[in-house]
């Protein structure tokens, strides 16, 4: 039900004093329905299921300050500048909005760059949380065009140059939080809904609607749905519905059962099973360091190699990848993210056909890295190269006609059957030490095995992400964590039926060495929300006693050192060949936790 016209113009006489001018939204429709519902869908998707992976793209007005205020470090992502450094509204503009002139943008340069590195299509903020309308906005002069020094439209200027080069463009839009409307960066906005419903109203509806009409996005990308009634967030998806039915939606509009596809955590490293109906069509959302927006007082950059690897097993998994950068308040893209940018393109140009147009594989992990599937063709994404020169490739289910290295396709590879599995002799020295591309032709559509292959001539690392968790899972407690760097784990292990297990099974004899890894955050721990890895008190506590079962035998571990990361070495096992379960379970629990189990590596002794 909508608020009587004299509760929305109370709520908006409170409104800041630059000019948000009146509009009038047409009335959305009152009821939507779950994505999967929709007719027009698998039509909807078909270029983004087609490209797999896109550039997101973090940039406003706070780019200029590179996460630095004051001579103070921001801690956690720049683009919440405002609110974390508490910069009230007058201020910002001021000192933020008005300066900010990045005249080395350059929206051809970004485009060619994003073709390049392999992506087909951007993902850009036109609005972030801070209210400021990266687009020349008729609703509401708090825009970059009317206000900021730069005075050009950027939006305007990049759909140019994605339509001329050949580049979907989609639009990231704060469509929960707004601290230009609240005047005070806090976070939660103040005064509750029926602030939230007159922003909507006033400013959200309308600016939608110029996106659209104006730049003809094919993506729009909501954010922090939680900050909106749940049925304001609906009634924003019905809306963007009726503007544009071919619009694809991310999930975190109105949720991902009603979205198109469904968004990962931030920051993601490892994805679980995605085999729900609403995790069909997937995005994970990595960033180069750890920040979304430019930072240049973050210098944790992961390796190019970190995320071809998480592309491959995004991929494997039928998901896509849009990998973050945050370009600079100059406006061009920041050195590190072009030399990653630079690498990841030089493996694509190579690989790519690895992962463009590919579907969700039917085999199981290998120890050595992933597998994708197009049509007939399995691709084997090798991370961990067997130094023997013998690749074993498990559950395979089909006629292989030949395979070849994607760098080298002249010479063809020996193969042998084995059984479930096959045996590829390879090149003793790694031809792509980030990710080697092996091509199986298939005379049909491979099947797959689900069962873990051990291999006995590299290390088998059993990641929690893999495994079948044993006992009731719930959201609030025993479930997977968030798959970041500091939650590839499993949470909530307070109950003595929680345990993980992984189905496997070994060709022949081996010794393996067994290690546990696992976290047990101290007091001061880090925390992963909205604006990223933060510092907060926890009362968690961990400790107690566990069993890791391989076949019939047992090995005992007790959880006592505190901390991230944590391996304990819990001896040797020499296990028969056969099908046999790995399985971690519960002794003790003397802590408000056990643990939280990030895997468990068998290292085969030569």
């Amino acid at each position: 039900m909508r608020l009587p016209l004299l509760i929305i113009t109370a709520v908006l006489s409170i409104f800041p004093s630059w000019n948000i001018r009146a509009q009038t939204a047409p009335a959305a429709p009152a009821k939507i329905t779950p994505s999967a519902e929709d007719p027009n869908k698998d039509a909807r998707l078909a270029w983004w299921r087609e490209a797999k992976f896109g550039m997101f793209i973090h940039w406003g007005v706070y780019s200029g300050f590179g996460g630095e205020w004051k001579g103070q470090k921001v801690e956690g992502y720049a683009e919440h500048l405002q609110r974390i450094m508490k910069i009230n509204r007058e201020e910002y503009l001021e000192s933020v909005v008005k300066p900010f002139n990045p005249v080395e943008f350059n929206a051809d340069e970004w485009v060619k760059t994003v073709k390049a590195t392999g992506m087909q299509y951007i993902v850009i903020t036109s609005m972030h949380h801070d209210g400021v309308a990266m687009f020349d906005s008729k609703v509401d002069d708090y825009n970059v065009v009317k206000t900021s020094k730069f005075g050009r439209d950027p939006m305007k200027e990049l759909k140019a140059a994605c339509d001329k080069y050949g580049v979907k463009l989609g639009f990231y839009y704060s469509h929960a939080q707004d601290w230009s409307i609240s005047g005070d960066p806090r976070y939660p906005e103040p005064n509750g809904p029926e602030r939230r419903k007159a922003v909507v109203e006033k400013k959200v509806f309308p600016q939608i609607k110029e996106l659209i009409e104006n730049y003809h996005p094919a993506l729009f990308w909501g954010d922090t749905p939680h900050h909106n009634p749940k049925e304001l967030n609906e009634e924003i998806l019905a809306y963007l519905r009726k503007q544009d039915p071919n619009l694809i939606i991310n999930g975190r509009v109105a949720g991902a059962i009603y979205g198109d596809y469904l968004s990962t955590p931030d920051c993601p490293v490892e994805f679980g099973p995605m085999d729900k109906p609403e995790e069909k069509d997937w995005e994970a959302i990595p960033t180069t360091n750890n920040s979304y927006g430019y930072h240049k007082l973050d210098k944790t950059h992961k390796s190019p190699a970190h995320f071809i690897q998480i592309l491959a097993k995004a991929a494997a998994k039928g998901g896509n990848l849009l990998l973050n950068i945050g370009p600079m308040g100059t406006g061009k893209m920041a050195p590190e993210d072009l030399n990653i940018l630079s690498e990841i393109g030089k493996w694509w140009s190579v690989n790519g056909e690895s992962i463009r147009g590919t579907v969700r594989t039917p085999l199981a992990r290998q120890a050595w890295g992933d597998t994708t599937l197009k049509g007939n063709n399995l691709y084997l994404h090798v991370f961990n190269w067997p130094k023997d020169g013998k690749l074993v490739v498990g559950g395979v289910k089909a006629d292989v006609e030949s395979a070849v290295l994607l760098s080298n396709r002249e010479k063809p590879l020996f193969i042998k059957r084995s059984g479930l599995d096959l045996e590829i002799d390879i090149p003793k020295e790694v031809p792509d030490q980030s990710d080697t591309v092996i091509l199986v032709k298939c005379k049909a559509a491979p099947t797959g095995d689900a069962v873990f292959l051990l291999q006995n001539n590299i290390p088998n690392k059993l990641s929690v992400f893999s495994a079948e968790l044993l006992g009731q899972t719930d959201k609030a407690g025993w479930r997977l964590n968030r798959g970041q760097i500091i939650s590839m784990n499993v949470t909530g292990w307070t109950k003595n039926e929680c345990g993980v297990k992984w189905a496997s099974r070994l060709n022949q004899k081996t010794t393996f060495d067994v290690v546990v890894s696992y976290d047990a955050p101290v007091a001061d721990k880090k925390v992963e929300t909205d604006a990223g890895a933060v510092i907060k008190k926890s009362t968690d506590t961990f400790g107690g006693t566990f069993v890791v079962e391989i076949g019939n035998q047992k090995l005992k571990g007790e959880v006592t050192k505190m901390g991230e990361v944590v391996e304990v070495n819990l001896g040797t096992v020499t296990v028969e060949p056969g099908e046999l379960n790995v399985q971690v379970l519960t002794e003790t629990i003397t802590g408000k936790e056990l643990m939280r189990l990030r895997s468990v590596t068998l290292t085969p002794r030569q």
